[in-house]
Order: C-alpha cells, then sequence, then structure tokens
C-alpha cells in the first residue's frame, strides 16, 4: 500500500530529519517547518519508527484541506478513506491544535472530527455504534490559517522515549536533539569526542549509538505495532535486520573487542563536575548498551585540557570534537562558574586549533565571551527555550 508518511521534528531540525529519511531509501515530497512529508509503504512505518534518530514522531498522512466553517471540516474530514487504515474494533481518538484559524476551538474541532470518522466508518462497516475496543489510531489534526491536515499517529509515545534514560539530572536533553547536535557535526566512529558538561550523558549515548549504528526505537515499542495493515513479521523482520546492523566493535569492524582490553574502539569521554550527573550517565549508558564505548568521569571541565589523557591516549594534536549543551544560566548553573567555563572553552581553542567545537546555549554573549565568530550557527529549540548552534570549526585533516 502506497502512503504519505510525515515525520515531525523540532524546529531547525527539519534538513537533519529530511536527510536520515532519504538514506532510508523515500522520497521526500515537501519539508516544511517542523515535518517533512515523504512517500513510503507499511514496511516504511516500521523503519521510520525504528532508525529515525532525530524525528519526534512519525505519521500517516490522511489527508489536507481548506474549512472555515464546520460543515466544510466535517464534510472533507468524512470524505477521507479513514476505513482503508482503522479496523471495525480500532479506537481513535482525536488530538490536536488551531492557529491562526477561523476554527479556533479545539474541543469544538475534535468533536466534529470525531464525529465524522465515526459516521464514515459506521456506514462502511454498517454500524451504528462502533467498539473502539482494539488497537490505537490516535489522530491528530493540524489547523493553521484555516488550512487542516490529518494525521495518525504510528509513534505513540514520542522518538526521543529510547527506553535507557532509567536516571535524570536538571535540564536534561531530548535524545532527539543529542542526536541531531552529533550528526550536525563533524563526528564520525574514528574521531574522538568529548562532552565535557555531559549531564546525564545524552550526547555520548547518541553518539555510540550512532557510531555502534544502533537502531535508536530497537529497545521499545510503537502504536502501529498493533495495527492491521503492519503484518507482525514485518515489524518481526525489520527489528532482525537492525539487530544484525549493530557494529559490535565500532571502528575495528570485523574484529572481537578482548576481555583484557581496556581501551574502547570508540573514543568517546562524557565528564561532568556533579557526582549525581556522573552517577545518571553511567546507569543510561549501560542501559543502551554503551556504557564500554565511553569513558565517564567525575571533573570539573575547567581542568581538562583536550589530549589530557581523556579519552585514553588522545594527543591534543589529534582532531577531536567537543560537543556541550552548556549550563546556561536560565537553565542550570550561575553567570559566574559560566564565566569561567567560557574562559575554559577559549583557552582550548586557542590551545588545540584542531579540535572542532559544538556547542548549544541560549545565551546570546558566547562568541563575544569567546573572542571568535562562529563559523556556522543554527537556531534551535531546547524544550521550549530558543537557543543557538555554534559550531567553530577546527583545522581540516591533513591540514
Amino acid at each position: 500500500m502506497k502512503l504519505e508518511l510525515m515525520a515531525t521534528s523540532a524546529f531547525g531540525l527539519e534538513a537533519v530529519v529530511r536527510r536520515e529519511i532519504e538514506a532510508l531509501g523515500y522520497k521526500v515530497l515537501k519539508t516544511e517547518d517542523g515535518r517533512v512529508t515523504y512517500m513510503g509503504d507499511e514496511r516504511a512505518i516500521v523503519r521510520s519508527n525504528l532508525w529515525l534518530r532525530s524525528a519526534d514522531r512519525v505519521y500517516v498522512r490522511m489527508g489536507e484541506f481548506e474549512a472555515k466553517e464546520f460543515e466544510e471540516l466535517f464534510q472533507q474530514t468524512k470524505a477521507l478513506e479513514w476505513e482503508s487504515i482503522i479496523p471495525l474494533e480500532g479506537a481513535f481518538p482525536v488530538v490536536g491544535g488551531s492557529v491562526k484559524s477561523a476554527l479556533h476551538s479545539v474541543p469544538a474541532c475534535q468533536k466534529i472530527i470525531k464525529k465524522a470518522v465515526s459516521t464514515r466508518l459506521g456506514e462502511f462497516y454498517c454500524r451504528e455504534q462502533l467498539p473502539e475496543s482494539g488497537a490505537e489510531y490516535r489522530i491528530r489534526f493540524i489547523a493553521h490559517k484555516d488550512r487542516f491536515v490529518l494525521l495518525l499517529d504510528a509513534s505513540g509515545v514520542g522518538l526521543h522515549k529510547r527506553g535507557y534514560r532509567v536516571q535524570d539530572t536538571a535540564a536534561p536533553m531530548k535524545e532527539t536533539l543529542a542526536a541531531a547536535l552529533v550528526q550536525l557535526s563533524f563526528y564520525n566512529k574514528d574521531r574522538v569526542l568529548v562532552d565535557p558538561c555531559c549531564g546525564s550523558g545524552t550526547i555520548p549515548i547518541e553518539a555510540a549509538m550512532i557510531a555502534r549504528n544502533i537502531a535508536p526505537g530497537l529497545s521499545r515499542s510503537f502504536a502501529s505495532e498493533k495495527w492491521d495493515i503492519v503484518p507482525s513479521e514485518v515489524w518481526k523482520e525489520e527489528r532482525r535486520a537492525a539487530f544484525e546492523a549493530i557494529d559490535a566493535v565500532g571502528a575495528s569492524a570485523g574484529s572481537e573487542k578482548s576481555a583484557n582490553d581496556d581501551v574502547s574502539a570508540l573514543r568517546i569521554a562524557a565528564m561532568d563536575i556533579d557526582k549525581k550527573a556522573v552517577h545518571a550517565a553511567k546507569a543510561n549508558a549501560e542501559e543502551a548498551g554503551v556504557i564500554e564505548d565511553i569513558d565517564i568521569i567525575r571533573k570539573d571541565m575547567t581542568t581538562w585540557m583536550p589530549g589530557a589523557g581523556i579519552p585514553k591516549g588522545v594527543t591534543a594534536d589529534e582532531h577531536g570534537v567537543v560537543i556541550s549543551n552548556l549550563p546556561y544560566g536560565i537553565r542550570i548553573g550561575d553567570d559566574k562558574a559560566n564565566k569561567e567555563i567560557y574562559a575554559h572553552f577559549k583557552e582550548m581553542m586557542e590551545s588545540c586549533p584542531n579540535w572542532s567545537f559544538f556547542l548549544i546555549t541560549a545565551d546570546k554573549s558566547l562568541e563575544k565571551e569567546l573572542g571568535r565568530k562562529a563559523d556556522r550557527r543554527r537556531k534551535l529549540y531546547n524544550g521550549q527555550i530558543e537557543t543557538q548552534f555554534y559550531q567553530f570549526h577546527g583545522a581540516k585533516p591533513g591540514r
């Protein structure tokens, strides 16, 4: 069955999600603010949920139309082929939002859409009452300037819920955003990566999962696993393929890692001054299956310099990558501590010109504090907070 699918994302990550979709082999039809629409089939629902690292959710796009009156909304919704996906027993709660539309009442829109879908399915299945006792086919509507997009939620719980976060810290970063930051950096499994303000370890964990080619959705379930249109055998096949695709030895592909080898094939380090954060990072990395790949230590980042023995054997001359979610004041930290962190980053950049630094913060004074303009900047949202992802490029390898 040909399906129009949509992957939603945080604003600013659309290009990252688009590349992930294209890497899976699917044709992108349209990229808009916070969403990417593409063509697929039943198997694409499975693969998208298992493999998209930076998307928030995967939806089946049922239709799009203009509606300024409730009767228009009812008739246009009823005209869509809901029975092609929702079975007789399917439950279909309705959620959504309305922005700058004549039909601005969300509860009223929910009621009309629910009634329209119920009427359509009731006529198709010849039933006055629908049981809604089976799997959930959650309907989401997006209304913007009188334009309605109707979707079926194929993910359920947001895709940032990988399943490995067993312990948290203050101001945790979503896994989807962390994965995007890694993909926007120059990191690959043969390079060094350090997060000197790691918190609960999300950035280094996502980096290790990318380096190991671990599907982010491999250890969780999805709403569409219970859908009739996606055979259970397809889920089994794709999970098996994802498991077999894991690179068990990272940069040393094809060889066995010795039990006595205390240096991981991956060279990733995570540090934090807070004891609880380090404990949380270790617990989360173990749950994610990458504890062997990350040196997680308690350390004040202002006492660390690139190549100073962390990760093991790394030198200052290597072309390492630093990625960090800085403890900016509106979330955690204080001005004095932040000034010290900025001063140390400035020192690191000047002393280690081969290293690249990728820093996300809401503090607009960062470039001034570092005495250097970023090579690239990207506006991103960390939760509801507008931030900038500053990219300071080191010398290219070979130069």
